[in-house]
């Protein structure tokens, strides 16, 4: 009788324990369950991240793709390589490319392409990766050199075409046409700001330097 009442004793304490231990082993599996979904949902979140950032348009590949224009390299190259297969020059046209020298915070250079000329010293540009990852348009690029060759600009500040940035140094304009031609006149007319030749105003280096001051972003691709 007295075995009976003990094995009676053991199996209630027993069955006490596993249920009192349930709880906890299930509590551990959902902990385990649950950091298995933060880790899933942060490998989620990195990927995503990472789409994100593929999305980002190099100045060159948005030449590329908005151009006709077929120059390999690095920005920085582009000037020499066109060379021989496209006419170079010193004042803007409209579908040019505005070729950058490439500086420390620009090692690879950078590439524009040309929408409006304004008057003398100031034109209107598209380009990528300025700034920002994405496209701008219409920003005002202003020629700050000595002899109005378009050696020396700056370019409007994001979101504000009244400041505009440091000096950059360029190399010129590439413009969409053979080596040694002569501008295409007709075309050109019909491009340039839309109309008339006479409405064409010149304009002299700003006297401001104070305002100036903001970089490009440093970035190694371009």
């Amino acid at each position: 009788m007295r075995r009976a009442g003990k094995r009676l004793f053991l199996s209630c304490l027993m069955f006490s324990a596993a249920a009192f231990c349930a709880p906890k082993a299930e509590a551990r599996h959902h902990v385990r369950h649950s950091s298995r979904i933060v880790r899933s949902g942060h490998f989620l979140h990195k990927h995503y991240r990472h789409y994100g950032h593929a999305h980002v348009i190099q100045c060159v590949a948005y030449v590329h793709q908005s151009t006709d224009f077929h120059i390999r390299g690095n920005a920085r190259d582009w000037w020499r390589n066109a060379e021989g297969l496209y006419a170079r020059g010193q004042q803007p046209e409209t579908g040019a490319v505005l070729s950058f020298r490439p500086t420390r915070r620009m090692p690879l250079g950078h590439v524009a392409v040309v929408r409006e000329q304004v008057d003398s010293r100031t034109i209107l540009i598209d380009q990528a990766h300025w700034a920002s990852n994405g496209i701008s348009h219409n920003i005002k690029v202003v020629d700050v050199s000595p002899e109005n060759d378009w050696t020396a600009v700056r370019v409007a500040l994001a979101g504000n075409s009244g400041r505009l940035g440091s000096i950059y140094p360029t190399h010129g304009f590439i413009y969409n046409r053979p080596d040694g031609s002569a501008p295409d006149s007709p075309r050109y007319r019909n491009v340039l700001a839309r109309g008339r030749a006479s409405d064409m105003e010149t304009a002299s280096v700003p006297a401001d330097t104070n305002f100036f001051g903001d970089e490009a972003p440093s970035r190694s691709l371009q």
